[in-house]
């Protein structure tokens, strides 16, 4: 590397290098006795001064970006947040078909909604990421959530079929079963004293579905509830259903999420006869696992959604593998739902004798699926089912078969303007909560409370509580 000062014979001109190297100089100086050598030689000086430039330009990028970047260790996802800012009471009801644990949330003078959750998940798994959204405190204002544990379906839960079996079969036991009258819906409570349970020569047998529904009665009568909006989702908006044809004047509303109004089909069948064979034997395999995640799901979320397919991959271990068959089996059994539109009512000639048994659902009806849910065609058919005066059909976009942990935002938003057209939250204004979720946005972006990205707890976002205007009277 040196340094050289040529004249140019053709415009009589010094052009400088500096900084050229050998080959680049003898390139240039054979050709000295052109008429463009000296535009030859500036625009090589030209070219690697921009170079330099770049490089000076690109070190200064660096150095700013490296200084703004705060590294943050990554928080795994969780359900509901903080367990402790999720205030439940939680009772054990007693049944004459067994033992429902049911969790409230709110106030008990409030209006009630009553949940019901799918196969191989709980009260927890299901709707507390759910019901702690941020967009979900408003309307929670309003109510008090009831959530129904099936019999045992719930955390920590003994076999069904060893709770029997604790302590000596000749001991003296006390037990209290709750009977209800089909024709007014009241419980009676009868307290049976001083029985064996080699005497009783009690097995206990998972209850059907539509027993499910009517353990329902007893929750009612237990907190004194006269009527209430239902929630459920697969199997339990099943539940619900069944429950609602039984008992139209108890049920206000439904909500349900990928509800199944048919019986189930043969690849169904074998796909549930086979896991009930697998949990039976005490253990939950890969392949009940990528079953279930499937059936939650759908195949979409379960490639591309690593982080919440990851979380509920380890709810798994919490579910206990006995109890979890039994309510899979009842499922699988379940016959079809006996729902029909009011054809005469329709203005349509009803054939004599086709719809015998069939009734139509006296309460308004939210249906909502994923577009990428497995369970997208029998929402479909069940929607077909309904009058649709009374029905509103929502297919949510870019989403897959669990809306309530993919799509929260427009869920409680499908929720809310349902809840407003039955007359309920009339003041919640739609402004109100955008603006609010634009403030959480930006305070996030401006790194309020530390300067860093907030984890992700039980929903996609969080979003502080909105303030609800008042009524003035």
């Amino acid at each position: 590397m040196y340094s050289s000062v040529v004249v140019c014979s053709s415009s009589n001109s010094i052009v400088e290098f500096l900084s050229l190297n050998q080959l680049d100089i003898e390139k240039n100086i054979t050709m000295n006795t052109e008429p463009n050598f000296c535009d030859c030689l500036c625009s090589v000086l030209m070219s690697r001064r921009n170079k330099r430039k770049r490089k000076r330009m690109a070190e200064k990028l660096t150095d700013i970006e490296l200084t703004g970047i705060i590294l943050e260790e990554t928080k795994p996802r969780t359900l509901g947040g903080d367990p402790s800012s999720v205030l439940l009471q939680e009772d054990d009801i007693e049944t004459g078909r067994g033992t429902l644990r049911v969790a409230v949330q709110g106030d008990r003078s409030k209006a009630a909604i009553i949940t019901y959750h799918d196969i191989g998940l709980n009260h927890v798994t299901n709707f507390q990421g759910f019901f702690s959204y941020g967009d979900m405190q408003p309307i929670l204002r309003h109510f008090c959530v009831y959530h129904i544990n099936a019999p045992g379906q719930h955390d920590g839960a003994l076999p069904l079929m060893q709770r029997q079996e604790i302590g000596d079969p000749k001991a003296p036991v006390n037990f209290t079963i709750v009977e209800v009258d089909a024709s007014n819906g009241c419980a009676t409570t009868t307290l049976a004293a001083t029985a064996s349970l080699d005497n009783m020569n009690m097995k206990y047998h998972f209850p059907s579905m539509d027993e499910l529904s009517e353990m329902i009665l007893p929750v009612l009568q237990f907190y004194g509830i006269k009527h209430f909006i239902g929630f459920g989702m697969g199997a339990g908006a099943n539940i619900l259903t069944r429950f609602a044809l039984n008992h139209p004047e108890k049920v206000d509303a439904l909500a349900l999420v990928n509800c199944t109004a048919s019986v189930s089909g043969w690849t169904e069948w074998g796909w549930q006869k086979l896991n009930t064979w697998y949990l039976k034997s005490g253990s939950m395999t890969g392949f009940t696992e990528d079953y279930l995640l499937w059936h939650w799901f759908g195949q979409k979320t379960v490639d591309q959604n690593y982080d919440l397919v990851r979380m509920y991959r380890d709810t798994m271990k919490h579910i206990n593998p006995h109890n979890l068959a039994l309510f899979i089996e009842s499922y699988t059994k379940r016959t079809a739902l006996a729902v029909h539109r009011d054809l005469p009512k329709l203005g349509v000639k009803s054939t004599p004798g086709k719809n015998t048994g069939a009734r139509a659902l006296d309460c308004d009806v939210l249906l909502m699926a994923g577009d990428n849910s497995p369970h997208l065609d029998a929402m479909v058919d069940m929607n077909s089912r309904i009058d649709p005066s009374k029905t509103s059909w929502m297919k949510i976009s870019d989403c897959g078969g669990m809306p309530l942990e993919e799509a929260p935002e427009k869920v409680c938003d499908a929720f809310r303007l349902f809840l407003q057209g039955l007359g309920y939250v009339p003041f919640m204004s739609q402004t109100k909560i955008m603006e609010s979720r634009s403030a959480a946005s930006r305070a996030s972006l401006l790194g309020a409370g530390g300067g860093g990205r907030g984890s992700i707890t039980g929903t996609t976002h969080q979003t502080p509580v909105v303030q609800e205007q008042e009524a003035e009277c």
